[in-house]
């Protein structure tokens, strides 16, 4: 059966190109499931949740019976009422165990026909009946549930989840399932955060028994080696299956429907178009680049729910918006709400100890994002349209050209606002001047690695060939020359003989202009407004 890269849905090792999850099954069964724990497996969308509960399903149905169920199964008029509820669930338990093939064990599935047959039932009856099918299973039993969100705003679900609780604390006297994973977006602290209003926001939980669980989810750059390697050996393009790894994982940190979807385009979309006419040049650092393009012109559910997201919460977005446009340093704190809502979301996470964007693809939408909402508005935008066609000299970016126009309209426009104004802004001015001339053609991006209060390195991609501008505020000529060294030094890692260097200087007797400078062997194009 011929393989494809999948993006929607649970994968399946026989029907699509996927990471390995041995390893990661092997640690939940070992450090979790054989315990006996009770854990939430919560990530952000499409982060391999359903797949991976589908593997350990497989993985542990020798030593345990498993019972897999989703929530989406169960219609919101199911939880109107425990009684409801009870009913519902007794026979989605019941469906599970008969595709389990289990369903002829009349000791086993009596409980729950007597929940299915009887009208009124509440859920102290539910989980005497549940208790007693534990009781009389022949192996331990493990209940996963998948998309509790969806279940999140309902309080027959909170007491569900109380009773599951309590029954825990008792087990030795009063047996229950041997483990229970649950699986969703919302953390099980913040399911009454989704959806109740902003005054009934609480963060306590009826299930605090739960596991805290550590498993990295994400893919490491060996990891999607691995599945570049099926891949090739069915396809024989001829690429460097390390270089391209470690290239795909570079701009998603192992997020794995970016990863897949860098992947699926390549193989559908840019092998065999223009300029990637041979999968040898498709399954390219160039190809990878072209990919993250197409995808970001792209509405997907992963981008639709995080506008979503950025929406319902201006804090999380106004966090987002420093740490991209100002280099704000936010330290680190799971606690802290914004931080809290990001992480669960998938979009923050943690490096050195201060909050950072989780991936390079989430920089460059994010950003594409708000300049995009900014352009709307923005005369800053409007010029760098109008000004773009003198930049393109047969297919090739003139980023000399762009930084000295830049500064001829900033110094004219912008000149008498006021230094706090400029500090907050002044990149986002270029950014917004740059991303028509480029726009549809070309991608940019903020390197991690540099950004802070003071500086921004802005990588510019231009039909293959690469531009680093270093934006940073004016603090004295000692500062400024050591921006230059460390500029040159950043050159020579990219193997760059020449850079950019865009400086907002407050000093009232500051030279406003463009000049070019030779540190060491490299070229500096400096400019100062």
């Amino acid at each position: 059966m011929k393989r494809w890269f999948n993006v929607t849905g649970s994968c399946n090792p026989q029907r699509h190109y996927m990471v390995c999850l041995d390893e990661r099954l092997k640690k939940i069964k070992e450090k979790y499931v054989d315990h006996g724990s009770y854990f939430v497996i919560n990530k952000g969308r499409q982060y391999g949740k359903t797949t991976t509960l589908a593997a350990l399903e497989n993985y542990l149905k020798d030593d345990y019976i498993v019972l897999s169920i989703d929530f989406q199964q169960i219609g919101t008029e199911d939880f109107v009422d425990a009684a409801t509820f009870a009913h519902a669930f007794a026979e989605i338990l019941i469906e599970t165990l008969e595709i389990n093939g289990l369903d002829g064990r009349e000791e086993f599935m009596k409980p729950l026909t007597e929940i299915v047959e009887r009208d009124n039932n509440s859920l102290k009856q539910l989980f005497t009946c549940l208790s007693r099918m534990c009781r009389n299973s022949p192996q331990p039993i493990v209940l996963m549930i998948d998309e509790v969100d969806s279940a999140g705003n309902n309080q027959v679900f909170v007491d569900f989840l109380a009773q599951l609780r309590g029954y825990y604390l008792k087990r030795d006297k009063m047996p229950i399932f041997h483990s229970v994973i649950l699986a969703g977006v919302y953390s099980i602290k913040n399911l009454k955060i989704k959806l109740r209003p902003e005054s009934e926001h609480q963060y306590n939980s009826p299930w605090n028994i739960a596991a805290d669980f550590d498993i990295d989810m994400s893919f490491s750059a060996p990891q999607i080696a691995g599945m570049l390697q099926e891949y090739e050996a069915d396809h024989h393009t001829g690429m460097n299956i390390l270089e391209i790894a470690n290239e795909i994982y570079a701009y998603t940190s192992g997020y794995p429907v970016l990863v897949s979807s860098i992947c699926k385009r390549i193989d559908e979309l840019i092998c065999g178009s223009e300029g990637f006419e041979s999968p040898e040049k498709a399954w390219s650092k160039d190809g990878v680049a072209e990919a993250v393009k197409n995808m970001l012109k792209m509405s997907t559910p992963l981008f639709e729910s995080m506008v979503r997201q950025l929406d319902n919460y201006e804090e999380l977005r106004a966090m987002i918006e420093g740490i991209l446009y100002q280099g704000m340093k936010i330290p680190f704190s799971p606690d802290e709400r914004s931080v809290s809502m990001g992480l669960m979301f998938g979009f923050l996470t943690e490096k050195n100890g201060q909050v950072a964007i989780a991936n390079r693809i989430f920089e460059m939408y994010l950003l594409n994002l708000f300049l995009t909402e900014e352009a709307v508005k923005s005369e800053v935008y409007s010029k760098g349209d109008s000004d773009r066609i003198g930049f393109i000299k047969d297919n090739r970016l003139d980023m000399d050209l762009v930084l000295k126009k830049f500064v001829e309209y900033f110094t004219e426009i912008w000149r008498e606002k006021e230094e706090r104004f400029i500090e907050m802004y002044g990149r986002k001015f270029f950014l917004l001047y740059l991303k028509p001339i480029i726009n549809g053609t070309g991608n940019y991006y903020l390197e991690a690695q540099t950004r802070d209060a003071r500086r921004t390195d802005v990588i510019v991609d231009y039909l293959g060939e690469q531009f680093i501008v270093e934006l940073k505020i004016w603090h004295g000529s000692e500062y400024n020359e050591r921006g230059e060294k460390q500029l040159a030094d950043y050159l020579e890692y990219y193997h760059k003989d020449k850079g950019y260097m865009l400086s907002f200087n407050f000093n009232q007797k500051k030279e406003v202009g463009v000049k070019e400078i030779r540190v060491g062997n490299r070229t500096i194009v400096e400019a100062v407004v």
